[in-house]
């Protein structure tokens, strides 16, 4: 009478094992089905106890000692969290677990150059959990965001250019910005100018912009940026004074034909 007790009362509540004197195992089977994180409170649990608590919650793999590499798996697929709570975990596992979410390399130990391109190519923002992320890593991650960067504790000059070229603001996240590297990303991506602009002389600008745009291969990007761009701060103004005559006095033919494209635009 007192087991059925006893059982009926695991059922509404299986934290109760922790209180009970020597349960049996058939309560201690109960309790971990009806909640596997239970497995913390019950003494010497058998293989299947474990893998009943494993199934129920993956979470529970933590209070297993020695779990077998089915558990592990099962504990993987059911949280990428849960790879937190596996020891030395098999590469099998950690690609479970970049799979789900890239974040999941925060619980890695020395990921390898492949483990971290896979978990930023799932998530770009995993970079921050890598201590020092390889170069084609860094590359890649502001490629796919140049935000990327902000989490970058010492980023390559190779990742600084591509986070700028690929988006303007990039420059913001970039620590010791000397005149050489402000007119190096000038030349990479001519918006860079909205937040340099006060670093720079109308000698300089104009000096980098005749060396760019007389070029047949500038991008063209670069030329409708150039004749677009308005610069709010008109106490400060290093711009050409007329833009489509200096391109017709300094710039390539390709450049010149996209300033009369751009003009027809604005017709």
């Amino acid at each position: 009478m007192e087991k059925l007790k006893l059982i009926e009362i695991i059922k509404n509540n299986p934290s109760a094992i922790g209180y009970i004197d020597n349960p049996t195992d058939e309560m201690k089977l109960l309790a971990v089905k009806e909640n596997g994180l239970v497995l913390k409170n019950i003494n010497n649990p058998t293989i299947e106890m474990q893998e009943v608590a494993v199934a129920n919650n993956g979470r529970a793999i933590e209070f297993v000692e020695k779990p077998t590499e089915n558990m592990m798996i099962k504990a993987v697929n059911s949280g990428w969290t849960n790879l937190e709570f596996i020891k030395k975990p098999t590469d099998k596992l950690i690609k479970l677990a970049i799979n789900q979410a890239g974040w999941a390399i925060k619980y890695i130990n020395n990921p390898s150059e492949e483990i971290q391109l896979s978990a930023i190519r799932k998530n770009y923002e995993a970079i921050k959990f890598i201590r020092e992320p390889f170069e084609s890593v860094q590359e890649e991650a502001v490629k796919i965001s140049y935000d990327a960067l902000r989490y970058i504790n010492s980023p390559s000059h190779n990742a600084e250019i591509t986070a700028v070229k690929n988006n303007e603001k990039a420059i913001t996240f970039i620590n010791n910005l000397d005149k050489n590297k402000i007119l190096e990303f000038l030349r990479l991506n001519f918006l860079v100018i909205k937040y340099v602009i006060k670093n720079i002389t109308k000698d300089e600008l104009e000096q980098l912009l005749k060396e760019q745009l007389s070029k047949e291969d500038i991008d063209e990007k670069y030329v409708r940026d150039f004749l677009n761009y308005k610069s709010i701060d008109k106490s400060n103004n290093v711009m050409p004074d007329n833009k489509l005559m200096f391109i017709y006095e300094y710039g390539s033919k390709y450049a010149k034909k996209i300033a009369v494209d751009e003009k027809l635009k604005m017709i």
